[in-house]
């Protein structure tokens, strides 16, 4: 390469960097954004930060959805006790069957009653096919029961779904009589108090 070249590179590097550096932060920064973390934060602030984190604590602790009970190695099943019942489907299906109708009409009966009870929907797999298949049918799972309710006239804003596919099973063993046990769609209340 040629001297004039080299300079002619090296000028017009310098041009860019001084383009760049003089496009950069401006003289006048934006205001900080107060945060607890920011000891000039105002005192409301902070305080409604603290009741945020005590009402997250308190949701957390009253959680009950499937992933919580594993951890806290509770049992992912259903209680005989709670008012909103577990669907069933058949392997490798996500379409609904007459007994899985019949007791979603007693689910969105209950629902119906309890009008401020808002309800997560889980869906779940056994363990067979992959873990990415499996997410994808108990989402659909999860979707076939909530658009079921939805006809029986509960609003849809009041269901929520999600799909834990094989990840939390109801029954750990590995045989033909444990499978239909974790292939189902479960009801969790999310929020509301129920009146019965």
């Amino acid at each position: 390469m040629m001297q004039g070249q080299r300079l002619f590179v090296l000028g017009s590097t310098l041009m860019i960097l001084m383009y760049f550096t003089a496009c950069g932060p401006s003289a006048n920064p934006p205001p900080p954004k107060w945060t607890v973390e920011n000891q000039g934060a105002p005192k409301a602030a902070a305080q409604k930060t603290t009741q945020t984190a005590a009402t997250e604590k308190t949701r957390e602790n009253s959680s009950n959805t499937s992933l919580d009970a594993l951890r806290k190695g509770e049992s992912t099943a259903t209680p005989p006790s709670s008012p909103l019942k577990d669907i069933y489907f058949g392997f490798d299906r996500y379409d609904l069957q007459p007994n899985a109708r019949e007791t979603l009409k007693g689910n969105a009966a209950w629902l119906k009653a309890n009008s401020s009870v808002r309800v997560q929907i889980e869906g779940h797999c056994d363990e067979r096919g992959t873990q990415e298949y499996n997410l994808a049918l108990g989402a659909k799972r999860a979707q076939a029961a909530s658009d079921y309710l939805v006809t029986l006239g509960i609003p849809a804003d009041r269901l929520s779904v999600i799909s834990y596919g094989e990840e939390v099973p109801v029954c750990a063993e590995h045989t033909e009589s444990c499978w239909p046990r974790n292939r189902r769609a479960r009801f969790v209340i999310a929020s509301g108090r129920p009146t019965s």
